[in-house]
């Protein structure tokens, strides 16, 4: 069963946990966290709700928490706060003895979701007519296992935010071209960044099947993927403009995932661990402007009082998908967990796993 299907026939949430209160509900799941101990490990990730983050063991960005969840061998159970591929990298990286749990199938990634398997294997094909052996695919760690396994099988590897600069350049050590999936924005952005124009970047289009790019088609370096994150794209340049006008005096701090026009406007860009620490290490009495997921900017916002932090956005949500976590369906998940079931356990078959970690191996053998 695939993950749509498994999605189309979850259960309900059981009526009992709608019944608690919160207070009740805090109350078992740290019971259970004391009775499984070392057992029991609870990554959360940036975006995740408060509520769900008092109860994790460690906070990060996705591969940081998958590769946390690698090293700790005592954890028989991971329950991962996060979302579908998330949870698909915890397991490619984890013992067949451990086993990686997804509070709510639901939670999955619109980014990762605009690029599957069969979308890029009929792309491949096409390049490959245009451009020959010349390719080398990247796929940033915000894909699926089966584009994680693409890129393995192809001699591509994944990235991150924070590294993707240097993956780009190793990857043109390699090849004469790159494809970057998902994300056309941070594939753009990077590669700007590097040196390469505009014009030398091509976009595939999955659902016109078609190459769509404004200068010579041979001149092409970069063919970025035609995904996008729903979060970071709804931040404009109109946003901007008008806090230059009426607070000039305002640090604006971006992700890559915005768009090109939104990170070239913008005062700072980086990773969440970037924005992260910058805010961290900023003077008190700074104001910043935040281009990134809510319920981080919240609680950035939280943590540092003696400054001034909000969203770039002011109508701006938590990512749906990431908020579809909470409390009610995290304590569901232990309480199975303690009914001795495993509930949404999250499996990659091998070959998938033996292909994607190298394309991760790849990335993780070369310095940031």
């Amino acid at each position: 069963m695939n993950f749509l299907e498994k999605v189309a026939t979850l259960d309900r949430l059981p009526e009992t946990y709608r019944d608690m209160t919160i207070d009740e509900k805090r109350e078992r799941i740290y019971e259970i966290k004391r009775i499984l101990g070392n057992r029991l490990f609870i990554p959360g990730h940036h975006y995740q709700r408060d509520e769900v983050i008092e109860f994790a063991d460690a906070t990060g960005d996705s591969l940081q928490l998958a590769q946390l969840s690698k090293t700790n061998r005592d954890a028989e159970y991971i329950v991962f706060c996060g979302v579908h591929f998330m949870a698909e990298t915890a397991d490619m990286l984890t013992t067949s003895n451990q086993h990686v749990i997804l509070p709510d199938l639901k939670a999955g990634c619109s980014m990762a979701d605009m690029a599957d398997i069969a979308q890029t294997e009929k792309a491949w094909v096409e390049l490959q007519k245009v451009y020959g052996d010349t390719i080398l695919p990247l796929t940033y760690v915000n894909s699926t296992a089966a584009i994680k396994a693409f890129c393995g099988r192809n001699g591509g590897a994944t990235v991150t935010s924070s590294n993707a600069k240097a993956m780009v350049e190793w990857a043109f050590t390699q090849k004469q071209r790159l494809l970057f999936l998902p994300d056309q924005h941070l594939g753009r952005n990077t590669a700007y960044d590097l040196g390469i124009e505009l014009h030398e970047m091509a976009i595939w289009d999955p659902i016109g099947h078609e190459l769509v790019c404004d200068g010579p088609i041979e001149n092409v370096k970069v063919i970025l993927w035609k995904g996008h994150c729903s979060v970071h794209e709804k931040f404009t340049v109109a946003q901007i403009e008008e806090l230059r006008r009426t607070s000039p005096e305002t640090n604006i701090i971006v992700h890559p995932e915005c768009t090109f026009e939104v990170v070239q406007a913008s005062d700072m860009n980086g990773s969440t661990h970037f924005i992260i620490e910058t805010i961290s290490q900023a003077a008190p009495g700074t104001t910043w402007a935040v281009g990134t997921e809510m319920n981080l900017v919240n609680r950035l916002a939280q943590q540092h009082p003696d400054k001034n932090i909000y969203s770039l956005n002011p109508t701006m949500c938590p990512c749906l998908t990431m908020n579809r976590i909470d409390l009610d369906h995290l304590l569901w998940s232990l309480e199975e967990i303690m009914n001795g079931n495993l509930h949404y356990p999250i499996t990659v078959d091998e070959k998938t796993t033996i292909e994607g970690n190298l394309a991760l191996k790849r990335m993780l053998d070369r310095p940031s």
